[in-house]
């Protein structure tokens, strides 16, 4: 670690640490990562943000990853960037199924989105969020997609049904289970007749 990072983050640990705040904070593979308490995330967010020594006055990004053997199976990541020192920090949250982590809207308007999305592929929820619904699956989908223990086919597959007018949801339904699969053929085990092939069958 360089000196001037290994100051950085000392002045980090340290600032927060008057304040009551604990923040670890380490180097992995050349990135600055803290690691913060869900109750803590804001405090430590606007430290960031407003302190002159970091000047993080942008969040980047907020994303998720499920790690379903732990018991704060949800990681959460704030990716933040500084301009003005040209530093790039990672802050990682540690959550369970069941706890909120404070909703940083008020802090970085990018939030809003972000944290829309790592509640509608992992369902981790975000207190004080002024408006947390679904963001990339419908209204009415059932779980979250990203969880490892969501299956890869989904529970309904949806179509347009011409005769009603409108999209309908069905259990899915598989021709073939994917571990029989032989990759001979990608229209093995089809039953039915797809649109134009009539016309084939007759030539």
């Amino acid at each position: 670690m360089s000196e001037s990072l290994e100051n950085f983050t000392s002045h980090i640990s340290e600032s927060l640490a008057k304040s009551g705040i604990e923040c670890k904070t380490e180097t992995l593979n050349g990135e600055l990562i803290g690691y913060a308490k869900p109750e803590d995330i804001l405090a430590i967010l606007a430290f960031l943000r407003d302190d002159s020594q970091c000047l993080f006055k942008i969040l980047t990004d907020i994303c998720g990853v499920d790690y379903p053997e732990r018991e704060d199976r949800f990681e959460v990541n704030y990716n933040l960037i500084s301009l003005k020192y040209n530093r790039r920090l990672r802050i990682k949250v540690y959550v369970d199924e069941t706890t909120p982590i404070p909703s940083a809207c008020s802090l970085y308007n990018s939030a809003n989105w972000y944290e829309r999305e790592v509640w509608d592929m992992y369902g981790v929820r975000f207190d004080g969020h002024p408006d947390l619904r679904r963001i990339l699956t419908d209204y009415g989908f059932d779980g979250h997609p990203q969880r490892k223990d969501f299956p890869l086919t989904g529970y309904v597959e949806m179509r347009y049904d011409p005769d009603k007018k409108r999209v309908v949801y069905e259990p899915v339904k598989l021709d073939q289970e994917f571990r029989n699969f032989d990759f001979l053929s990608p229209w093995e085990g089809t039953k039915y007749v797809l649109p134009g092939d009539e016309k084939a069958g007759k030539s």
